[in-house]
């Protein structure tokens, strides 16, 4: 199972995935924690106590290495080069089995408090000026276009603030987004626009409030979310002590995390579980934007007819592994 935590900047975003992918490892499930937000500190999140930095290679600096590993021996993808973030796989590509034992994960997965992590990577000195973070983005979109992830394991995305996300198809390779929210007017109003975009792709949100520090911080919540708020988190002093290096076993242990809080986490997991996956569905999301694409800017960068890369008679899943 996919799922992005997206949210205003300083809603708690990262602090929630953490938790989460905490959460699932501890459980004993198969979790990988993805950093895609532009300011890369999910691996702090995660291991807030860590004497030394999280130095597994970022996906986004090795995009040529990673389209050569993934377009396999498909013959609709004709170098690396050709292949852009949206190219759907096909017959030949090679897909993903979470944690699987593969050169793309054996490169670039580390841990950070005992949860499996692979990062984007920053903007470095040559991208500033003249790249977007979409071109790291990227990565996140081909690995996710690629994995065939079965009930019971989770990639757990850090996505960048606000609704940046929409400027790609990545919106569309998650079965849940959770949303976070604190109990403002600011930040609530990310969650209209996810609202209004997923709609149209029935795309399953789910908004989380946070920093919930009364009952009238909850009912402001439910009278601008309404339905859509699955559970809240309620201002934890625990998680502050962990973040300033103060509490005891840090985030290794979430035993001391405030009961409510650890009933949260148990929501989510449930939401998560509660729908199987759809993979025809999934699929015909990457090919629509795939195409969009194409037609956009891509046929005319590549000199190439992209519409060619999608296999109409492949469905990625389970079956395709075999």
């Amino acid at each position: 199972m996919r799922i992005a935590f997206v949210g205003k900047g300083g809603s708690g975003k990262t602090t929630l995935s953490a938790l989460f992918s905490r959460h699932l490892a501890r459980s004993g499930a198969p979790v990988l924690a993805i950093d895609g937000d532009i300011n890369q500190h999910l691996s702090e999140a995660l291991a807030p106590e860590a004497e030394e930095p999280f130095t597994s290679p970022p996906l986004g600096a090795h995009l040529g290495e990673i389209k050569d590993h993934l377009r396999g021996s498909n013959p609709r993808i004709t170098s690396r080069d050709a292949m852009i973030k949206t190219t759907p796989p096909g017959r030949g590509s090679r897909l993903l089995r979470l944690l699987g034992d593969d050169e793309l994960h054996a490169r670039h997965v580390g841990r950070a408090g005992g949860v499996p992590l692979m990062v984007t990577g920053e903007f470095d000195e040559s991208d500033l000026g003249v790249a977007c973070y979409h071109s790291k983005l990227g990565a996140v979109e081909l690995y996710l276009g690629h994995l065939v992830d079965g009930p019971g394991e989770y990639a757990v995305v850090d996505m960048t603030a606000g609704a940046d996300a929409f400027a790609s198809g990545l919106f569309t390779r998650f079965d849940m987004t959770f949303l976070v929210a604190e109990p403002t007017r600011k930040g609530v109003s990310v969650y209209r626009q996810y609202r209004d975009h997923a709609e149209q792709f029935g795309i399953r949100i789910a908004v989380i409030g946070n920093k919930v520090t009364c009952e009238d911080d909850l009912l402001f919540l439910k009278e601008e979310v309404g339905d859509d708020l699955l559970t809240h988190l309620v201002h934890s002093s625990w998680v502050r002590a962990a973040e300033q290096g103060r509490a005891e076993g840090g985030l290794d242990t979430l035993d001391s995390l405030e009961p409510h809080n650890r009933h949260a986490l148990n929501v989510l997991r449930e939401a998560v579980d509660s729908h199987p996956r759809d993979w025809e569905r999934l699929h015909r999301h990457a090919v629509e934007f795939h195409l969009r694409n194409a037609r956009a800017w891509a046929d005319d960068r590549t000199g190439q007819d992209l519409a060619g890369q999608v296999d109409p008679d492949f469905v990625p899943g389970p079956a395709a592994l075999t």
